[in-house]
């Protein structure tokens, strides 16, 4: 008898008709989705005409915002739940942000929550009835974990047989739930994770919400689109190049990459399992700072140090962020302030003139307020890059090559830049040896650096955060993230950054520079894709680094930037509430 074996576009075919029936016949739209050239920007209002009232106000409040109802009983965790379910389903039905749908899991969890809440008359923690959407690197019971690869369908990390298909679950995912999260939904990656931009073979390319004719940036884009979109509260991505903060940047939010050891990552999936010298990291994406530490708070109170043995034992620290409030007061009243590094150009690739609008306006907020600012001129960040590249090349690319080899579909062009058509020799212990000294040696360099600002701040103290670009765009354009310099130096040196959004682009001022003369042909090659008007309405964003696992200090500072730049908050004083 013959059989059959379907090919990977089949299966590919399958994963996504079946996702797409998991969307209840109600939420599906029924007329053609408008074309970018007609719609560019599906945010806000866009959404509201397939939604009713109730769901508007629950969907449009923020992770705060929505804790404060759920926690004391006024909303029940099923509405909460049911609202962004709903807004979930159409903004992948428009931007394919969506890789897992568990809907009808996460229903039948709230109602528990809601009982529980009945009886008890309190929440199950600080977290209860809250909705949270997780990159699709996080294993939970009865969903797949693809990561975008077709071979990865019906298997565990590309293998069969392990008794841990649809079972096993990641230990942030154990933690959540005890914290009364509801988990409801995964987000598109782009295969590997190695690319600022999402796309694989299952769903497609995600689309930047804000602007459709760019990218929502990678590899946490899923989440960056779907947040972006109001389709989740919260949620979860990791960095290991600027995958965290990169959609948050593309789509307007807050997000931040902590350093390594400060978030649990146990029994997540990952490309390259093992390369060591640069570690991936995990943390929250969210439309405000208030967010984010809600996430990273609620998560330390589970102690995850001591079920992951990379976490290091630190407790969320009230006093840091106190240490920043103290600070903020000090320029109010003329007697001092923060003071900022101002990094503007790496020297390699020059920002588009959004970014650039975007900095001098963060420079002139700042300034206002009598905080100090002092030009960042670091060691060379070219060279810093060239050792991270390394470590991604230690394996020549066997590990992502086995992945695709396992369906015989084909490798993403942004991909294939990194990766090539086959599989490298990979390098020898004492190459990667070599590449740790480099490293180390590069770290300490910087950190010398970092100090010597004491000698021009003002304060007597180094600069507290620098602000630098996250990217050299707005946004990337299909195809076209060529270049990674601003967000990777932060993972090499393990440092905790924030991305803060700042403004939009404007065709009618964003005018790139006549005189611009560009330093090489990489240089040239990055701005030859900005086009004012294709730019025109995408999100621009900064990034505010701090030092290694000052989690506290970069999130309190970063709410005062943010707030600063909005002018949303009188003088941008930070919020002391959680």
């Amino acid at each position: 008898m013959a059989t059959t074996t379907e090919s990977w576009q089949e299966k590919a075919d399958a994963k996504r008709e079946s996702l797409h029936g998991l969307i209840p016949e109600s939420w599906r739209l029924k007329d053609p989705i408008p074309s970018s050239e007609k719609q560019r920007d599906v945010t806000g209002k866009f959404l509201w005409p397939y939604l009713s009232n109730r769901e508007i106000e629950i969907t449009e409040s923020n992770a705060v915002d929505i804790v404060s109802h759920t926690t004391t009983g006024g909303w029940t965790a099923e509405e909460v739940t049911k609202a962004f379910c709903h807004r979930a389903s159409l903004a992948h039905q428009i931007v394919n942000c969506l890789h897992e749908i568990f809907f009808d899991g996460a229903i039948d969890t709230a109602k528990q929550l809601d009982a529980y809440y009945a009886e008890h008359k309190a929440p199950i923690g600080p977290l209860h009835g809250l909705p949270i959407s997780l990159k699709d690197q996080f294993h939970v019971k009865g969903v797949e974990t693809t990561m975008g690869y077709v071979g990865w369908m019906g298997t565990f990390q590309g293998e069969t047989g392990t008794g841990r298909e649809k079972v096993f679950e990641s230990e942030m995912v154990r933690e959540l739930r005890a914290l009364g999260a509801v988990l409801y939904c995964k987000t598109s990656v782009p295969h590997t994770l190695m690319s600022g931009e999402t796309v694989n073979n299952i769903i497609g390319y995600t689309w930047n919400p804000k602007n459709r004719n760019l990218s929502c940036g990678g590899s946490s884009g899923g989440e960056g689109a779907l947040i972006g979109m109001k389709g989740s509260p919260l949620g979860f991505g990791t960095d290991i190049g600027g995958s965290i903060r990169i959609p948050a940047a593309f789509c307007g939010l807050y997000g931040i990459r902590p350093s390594s050891g400060r978030m649990p990552y146990e029994g997540m999936a990952n490309s390259m399992d093992g390369q060591n010298t640069v570690l991936s990291v995990v943390g929250p994406l969210s439309s405000t700072v208030g967010g984010l530490r809600l996430a990273m708070k609620s998560l330390l109170s589970q102690q995850p140090w001591l079920h992951d043995p990379l976490v290091h034992e630190i407790p969320w620290r009230e006093e840091q962020e106190k240490e920043i409030f103290d600070l903020v007061s000090s320029a109010t009243s003329g007697k001092g302030g923060l003071a900022f590094g101002i990094f503007e150009s790496d020297g390699v690739v020059t920002p588009h003139p959004p970014v650039r609008r975007a900095m001098k306006m963060v420079v002139e907020a700042l300034e206002k307020l009598g905080h100090k600012v002092v030009k960042w001129s670091p060691p060379s960040h070219k060279r810093g890059n060239q050792i991270l590249l390394t470590t991604w090349a230690y394996d020549g690319g066997h590990d992502v090559h086995g992945a695709f080899n396992l369906s015989g579909e084909p490798m993403a062009d942004q991909v294939k830049q990194s990766y090539g058509d086959a599989a490298q020799d990979q390098m020898n212990a004492g190459q990667i040896a070599a590449t740790n000294v480099a490293k180390r040696e590069f770290q300490k360099e910087y950190m010398e650096y970092w100090n010597s600002t004491k000698e021009h701040t003002g304060t007597g103290r180094p600069v507290d955060a620098v602000i630098a670009p996250l990217a050299p765009f707005a946004a990337a354009r299909p195809k076209g993230y060529k270049y990674y310099g601003y967000s990777t130096f932060v993972n090499l040196l393990d440092y905790t950054s924030c991305v803060i959004p700042v403004t939009t682009a404007d065709q009618s001022t964003d005018a790139m520079d006549k005189e611009f003369e560009p330093m090489s042909d990489e240089d040239k090659g990055i701005a030859d894709l900005y086009d004012a008007a294709i730019y025109d309405g995408a999100h621009v964003a900064v990034q505010l680094i701090g030092r290694r696992l000052q989690e506290e200090k970069v999130l309190a500072m970063a709410e005062y930037v943010g707030n600063a730049v909005s002018g949303s908050s009188g003088h941008g004083a930070p919020s002391e509430k959680l």
